[in-house]
């Protein structure tokens, strides 16, 4: 198992009952992207594990969701035992190297995502619930990554608890 440990921050203003209806909502911006299908199917699942239901027609809620990802290569510079290979000469003996340490470098990629819900109630518009959820670290596997981080921005609905939290959501190898 791995465990994506998220960095969550909910607001729920008012409640959103276990049952509601909702539909996807999409801004300028995600109307083109292709990979803004996929991140709402992953979406509709947490969704529906939280007890909500997609009903395009008849939706009392509106929902929202954005992803951003970004991929940083890191250098490490980490001390590392090697050898000093020179020959020395001296005292009528020879020195064939002895134990040191140099440095070397290693290089890894890490990947920070956020991922952000936004859930309004339609005839009003007024935003009802609101959860941002950020994690960092070294798998490149998004869609996993992805929804490992909508449940965790879900956990608690409809009463999420207040102000900035860590939530751990393991999922397989």
């Amino acid at each position: 198992m791995r465990l994506v440990d998220s960095q969550v921050n909910s607001f729920a203003p008012a409640s959103v009952p276990a049952g509601s209806r909702y539909r996807f909502e999409r801004l300028p911006s995600q109307q083109a992207n292709p990979a803004q299908d996929r991140l709402e199917r992953m979406a509709e699942q947490a969704l529906a594990q939280v007890g909500l239901t997609r009903d395009d027609q008849a939706a009392r809620y509106s929902v929202q969701v954005s992803a951003t990802q970004r991929a940083q290569q890191l250098v490490l510079d980490r001390p590392a035992l090697g050898w000093n290979l020179g020959w020395m000469f001296g005292n009528g003996g020879i020195s064939v190297g002895n134990g040191m340490l140099f440095p070397r470098l290693d290089a890894r990629t890490s990947y920070w995502r956020e991922v952000g819900l936004i859930v309004r109630e339609r005839a009003t518009q007024a935003v009802v619930f609101e959860s941002r959820a950020v994690h960092e670290g070294p798998w490149s596997d998004s869609d996993a990554i992805l929804s490992a981080m909508l449940d965790a921005a879900l956990q608690g609905l409809p009463n999420p608890p207040a102000g900035e939290r860590r939530v751990n959501i393991e999922i397989p190898r």
